[in-house]
């Protein structure tokens, strides 16, 4: 995800999920769909791996965020990255849906989780309370068609998201970009990457 300062609104709060296990929710997400920031607006083979932190440590916060992506068309654009920080809110960090996330200091963003696969965390959606900006991520670089319309549904009826602006992510993959963002072939299975790429 990008960052931004903007989130007054006037509409409801959002409603996070009931459930969202930390320990489950860690690993790797592909962007599939988000209602960019500036930083997003041309991204592809966008990619963010949220690493758990122990307890008891030296740190301030409680995930790490790696979040690459090249700037313009897949593999043969820039690759980006922007590291950031994520702070678990509530009571139980363990089981939260209420999340801060901050690209760089002193930026402290919502970060509120408003979708997820509750049983197996193949997906999930990430909001904003202004509804400007939103992120559905997938543990594949691709979803199935009738889950993304599904998930743009609750977006325009559960959340009161206005879906304009919202524009799907290009995920295209080689074995050499594979390797190059240091994803397993358990993170980015063979039968994802391009047509006689593997």
């Amino acid at each position: 995800m990008g960052n931004s300062l903007a989130t007054k609104t006037t509409l409801p709060p959002l409603q996070t999920v009931s459930q969202c296990e930390t320990a489950k929710f860690m690993g790797t997400w592909f962007v599939i769909g988000v209602k960019p920031t500036y930083l997003e607006t041309t991204c592809s083979n966008a990619v963010e791996k949220y690493t758990l932190l122990p307890n008891g440590g030296k740190q301030d916060h409680d995930v790490d965020i790696d979040f690459q992506y090249n700037k313009k068309e897949p593999v043969t654009s820039a690759l980006k990255s922007l590291p950031q920080k994520g702070w678990v809110q509530g009571s139980n960090k363990a089981d939260s849906g209420e999340w801060k996330v901050s690209p760089f200091w002193p930026i402290k963003m919502p970060y509120p989780i408003i979708e997820i696969d509750e049983r197996d965390y193949q997906y999930v959606v990430v909001g904003y309370p202004s509804r400007q900006y939103c992120w559905i991520m997938s543990r594949r670089p691709a979803m199935e068609e009738s889950t993304y319309k599904e998930l743009t549904q609750r977006l325009a009826t559960k959340h009161q998201y206005d879906l304009e602006g919202l524009r799907r992510v290009p995920q295209v993959w080689t074995k050499e970009e594979r390797e190059r963002r240091g994803l397993t072939k358990e993170e980015l299975p063979d039968k994802y990457l391009s047509p006689g790429a593997e």
